[in-house]
């Protein structure tokens, strides 16, 4: 399994296929890994696919400051992952996180970006729905078993609906790992001290409109869960009347879709179709 070392000594995975063409760099959500983009993947063969997990998620060491685990940090192992590769410029597909990376990056390497995706996010987070995440953040899971979990998915996530169980189970196996003791979360749950340090629910929100409208001039796209408590219907319709951008909702979705659904596919066909091929550092 392909792994690169950050510049303070983390060991992080990446995987990395498709074809020569157009790079896509896809950045997960907050507490998810690679495996998010697996039900996207088979629907973009002709486009050279990185994928990498964070630091503290999924394969990727864990680090023993838990403040690394901050948008900055991120965005800079993001950085140092094309630069192992001898990639100048990527396109960002982001899911949730990834795309507040991708905005990231507008400070930090705006040179670096040929266009980005944003998969239900934007620079407006909403509060309800970051104080949802809070409450499982970097916690055990009360589920014994991935069966019990995909169940429990299948029937208690608000806003999913016609959903295969297969997909459920799925989702468990990408985020769960079985042990004598019950199932345990795959990430660093110390990460939960991160986002707590990083985003305070009651505060007022910080501004991320700034980075967003930099990135106008790049092909851009948003797509939003129909039900989302993350993006909301008025922030996905300034996001369109601030720059021009594909975008569509996912029906019968929430946070966040799976990036399969036609209404998805659809657009992100259309994103890459206007993407320049990546270029060499």
């Amino acid at each position: 399994m392909p792994h690169f070392t950050t510049s303070d000594g983390l060991s992080l995975y990446f995987d990395d296929t498709g074809g020569p063409g157009t790079i896509v760099l896809c950045l997960s959500g907050l507490t998810r890994n690679a495996s998010d983009f697996d039900y996207v993947l088979p629907h973009l063969k002709d486009t050279r696919v990185i994928r990498m997990d964070y630091r503290g998620r999924g394969q990727s060491d864990w680090a023993e400051d838990f403040t690394t685990y901050n948008l900055a940090r991120e965005a800079q192992d993001a950085l140092e992952l094309l630069d192992h590769l001898g990639i100048g410029k990527t396109a960002i597909l982001g899911t949730s996180r990834g795309g507040l990376i991708a905005l990231t990056l507008m400070e930090m390497a705006p040179d670096r970006l040929t266009g980005v995706c944003f998969n239900d996010v934007g620079p407006v987070i909403e509060t309800d729905g970051l104080e949802v995440i809070l409450v499982f953040i970097g916690r055990k899971p009360v589920w014994t078993t991935r069966a019990e979990a995909a169940e429990a998915l299948a029937t208690r996530l608000p806003g999913f609906h016609n959903v295969p169980a297969s997909r459920w189970e799925e989702e468990a196996a990408h985020h769960f790992v079985e042990t004598n003791d019950g199932l345990n979360i795959n990430y660093d749950p110390k990460l939960r001290n991160a986002v707590l340090t990083e985003f305070d629910p009651k505060a007022p929100a910080g501004d991320l409109w700034p980075q967003f409208d930099k990135l106008k001039g790049r092909p851009l796209a948003v797509l939003r869960g129909e039900n989302s408590d993350i993006l909301s219907k008025e922030t996905h319709t300034e996001m369109q009347t601030r720059a021009p951008i594909l975008a569509a909702e996912a029906k019968d979705r929430a946070h966040v879709p799976f990036l399969d659904e036609p209404e998805c596919l659809d657009v992100l066909h259309q994103w890459i179709a206007q993407l320049p091929n990546g270029e060499p550092a």
